[in-house]
């Protein structure tokens, strides 16, 4: 949409089309009126509450059909009914009663909303968007570059790679065992994830069920309210104030933040693998890289992703941070910032989708990374100074500092310099036998390993 001022429904609307499922103004509509129809049904269950008669099938199905079949025309019914309540939950309550008017359910149109106050309503609509965005939109998304990161790990396990430390050379790994690093480091963050509870409460104005209680004091109101937010697929808190405590929320949001740096951590290093030529990127016809250079083939996707990051990470830092805060028992504060949640989370999806498509792109360029090793011969100072120390040799480290420090250092001074060395011969065979790219320890091992 070109009038849109955000991105996220202009350039990317396309990329985040899926959230609009769970984020949107039409969506919270659609959940608000799922929680309503689901309280009416509890009501109506509950043998103690004898003045909400029990439904009959047909009842309970059209009860069901109002949020399942919930359209665009029924949430413009109720920004209609809002212009005039000025309340935005009242107006969902006034539409569920219109949809019930001409039903046999009519007589049951007052109990609609029945000892709720809107946060009720609101926390429970929300947790259930949050629940199903991540897990249904962001989460497979994250899962799916897990996977293909995984794919390389196993296929470069074996391919050896100059390590850059400080951005200087360091001791030689492999392409696999640093992608490995990436894809335990994620897999944690998604265990996290996936154990994340979403929380809800429906205990009235202040949290003490004061109305239920005193229009019904035989009702066990807090067992009563943890069977029903459990029977939503959500986790209850039976302490709050007017509004839940929105702690479980900063979690999640957090545990996303955590999986985001380690994405853009990701988006960095690959971002300068290109860049040293490790890898190339496969080209996509009629792609440009440079409006004035035609040569180039730019990574932006890592570019894109870090970017987006960046924006998701904000957004769900600030509402971390903010949600908890409620002054007494509530201010509007929470209300307004929760409408950002699928803001957050869509810049993440955006990020996910670019570094996937970057990933994709990806073509390693061994002939780069073996001509990287065998003009690092210093590298093997590590290797040399610790046989030497196993075999006894006075200040090694100071003599292989001597020999490589700010010097060039060729294969045969290497040799030469071992050759010299009083070493066991075994250890002093395994020493000239090895290269820049032999010497990467337990690497393929470890990456291998991270794939099983």
């Amino acid at each position: 949409m070109l009038e849109a001022i955000s991105p996220l429904d202009g350039r990317y609307a396309d990329a985040t089309r899926d959230l609009q499922d769970y984020f949107s103004e039409s969506a919270l509509m659609k959940f608000r009126v799922r929680v309503e129809i689901e309280w009416l049904l509890a009501l109506s269950g509950c043998a103690d509450i004898p003045e909400v008669r029990a439904f009959s099938g047909d009842e309970i199905q059209l009860l069901k059909n109002i949020a399942a079949s919930f359209s665009s025309d029924n949430a413009q019914s109720i920004k209609d009914i809002e212009k005039t309540t000025r309340h935005d939950v009242k107006a969902v309550e006034y539409f569920i009663k219109n949809q019930l008017r001409d039903s046999s359910l009519k007589d049951a149109m007052e109990w609609t909303h029945f000892a709720c106050t809107s946060e009720d309503i609101n926390n429970l609509a929300h947790a259930l968007m949050l629940q199903g965005g991540v897990e249904n939109v962001w989460l497979p998304l994250a899962q799916k570059l897990v996977d293909e990161v995984s794919i390389l790990t196993q296929n470069f396990a074996a391919v050896p790679m100059l390590a850059r430390t400080h951005g200087q050379s360091a001791s030689p790994t492999t392409v696999g065992k640093e992608f490995a690093v990436f894809t335990a480091r994620w897999n944690r963050q998604l265990k996290q994830i996936r154990a994340t509870e979403y929380l809800g409460k429906i205990n009235g104005a202040v949290g003490n069920f004061n109305a239920h209680a005193i229009a019904y004091p035989k009702v066990n109101w807090p067992e009563f309210g943890r069977t029903f937010v459990e029977s939503l697929g959500l986790t209850y808190n039976p302490l709050t104030t007017q509004i839940e405590s929105h702690d479980a929320m900063a979690e999640c949001f957090q545990s996303l933040m955590r999986f985001h740096n380690i994405t853009l951590d990701f988006n960095r290093d690959l971002w300068t693998y290109i860049s040293l030529g490790y890898f190339g990127q496969k080209l996509v016809a009629g792609e440009v890289g440079s409006s004035t250079m035609p040569h180039k083939v730019n990574p932006i996707d890592f570019e894109n992703s870090e970017a987006n990051l960046g924006l998701a990470n904000a957004i769900l830092d600030h509402l971390a941070n903010k949600l908890p805060i409620s002054r007494l028992q509530r201010d509007l504060t929470d209300s307004s910032a929760l409408r950002n949640m699928g803001v957050g989370i869509g810049y993440g999806v955006v990020a996910l989708k670019s570094a996937i498509r970057g990933v994709g792109k990806l073509s390693l360029n061994e002939k780069t990374l073996a001509d990287d090793l065998e003009n690092s011969w210093e590298v093997l100072g590590e290797a040399v100074q610790t046989v030497m120390r196993k075999a006894g040799h006075d200040n090694p480290y100071e003599k292989l500092k001597e020999l490589t420090r700010g010097a060039k250092i060729t294969a045969e001074t290497m040799r030469v310099f071992i050759e010299n060395l009083d070493l066991p011969q075994d250890d002093k065979t395994r020493l000239l036998q090895l290269t820049p790219g032999l010497y990467v320890g337990l690497a393929e091992k470890l990456a291998r390993m991270e794939g099983t």
